[in-house]
């Protein structure tokens, strides 16, 4: 089982609101998830985010990948 630590689309139409969450590689964006981390929200002044580091590097450590925007976006933290 490939893991992965990837964005999940919620909120309203047109809004920039996501989820951090652990899931399998193969399964669908939205779908359900094994965790979920935190949140992500991207708005045209600033970003806001709050995400469980702890839970991250526990993750990290049991083989799951961050993708490239999550790798970026735990960079800037």
């Amino acid at each position: 089982m490939s893991l992965v630590i990837r964005l999940s689309r919620t909120g309203k139409k047109g809004e920039r609101k996501f989820r951090v969450i652990v899931k399998e590689k193969r399964s669908k964006r939205d779908g359900d998830s094994l965790e979920i981390l935190g949140w992500y929200q991207k708005t045209k002044d600033h970003k806001k985010k709050e995400i469980n580091k702890e839970r991250f590097d526990y993750w990290i450590s049991k083989g799951a990948q961050p993708s490239m925007t999550v790798a970026e976006i735990m960079k800037s933290a």
